[in-house]
């Protein structure tokens, strides 16, 4: 009996990360367009969107062809994914944000507020050491805000991880929305970073 909770307990993991994936990509999917049409850094070639929905795609194949993943496991062939299906600069920054998050999860017990937080500063970690220069007003400001909001919102005794879910997309909105602040190519051209 205990084999067949155990089995059930993991095709339940490997559905609830073949949902989170697909969501992720249909809500990138929905935007790609825009999100290309708003590409001016570091060049105006207008694949932002694409390259990082191509990477999205690599990697919900991925799980959908591996069902019942969990645990490191999950984490790896995620992070492997990503890696392998990245495309162009922001697509290799996402396969970095993945990878660092998948590090930190794939080592993880239990999924706690704690851990949401400590997801997020892997992340975090993981794509400014990707790349060489780093430039704030990009995707690695988002992440780093997002990161930061999740890790106060812990470190003020907040258990949901919901909550510290909400709280770092929230910061990680508001934080799109600083890049011209960051970016004078993104403030000269009226745009956010893609």
């Amino acid at each position: 009996m205990e084999g067949t909770a155990e089995k059930r307990e993991g095709a339940a993991a490997g559905a609830d990360l073949k949902n989170a994936v697909a969501s992720a990509h249909a809500a990138l999917a929905a935007h790609v367009s825009k999100i290309d049409a708003l590409n001016v850094y570091p060049v105006p070639d207008g694949d932002t969107g694409t390259n990082m929905l191509l990477t999205l795609r690599s990697i919900l194949e991925k799980v959908s062809a591996s069902p019942g993943l969990e645990g490191e496991e999950a984490a790896k062939v995620v992070s492997r994914a990503a890696l392998m299906g990245a495309r162009g600069n922001s697509g290799v920054i996402l396969s970095q944000i993945v990878r660092g998050a998948c590090e930190v999860l794939g080592e993880a017990r239990a999924l706690h507020a704690e851990e949401i937080s400590a997801a997020l500063l892997g992340a975090r970690e993981k794509a400014y050491a990707t790349v060489s220069k780093p430039v704030e007003g990009t995707m690695l400001s988002v992440i780093k805000d997002a990161a930061g909001a999740a890790q106060a919102c812990v470190e003020r005794g907040e258990k949901d991880r919901i909550e510290v879910l909400r709280i770092a997309a929230r910061e990680a909105h508001a934080s799109v929305k600083r890049t011209p602040e960051l970016l004078d190519v993104l403030a000269e051209a009226g745009v956010v970073d893609a």
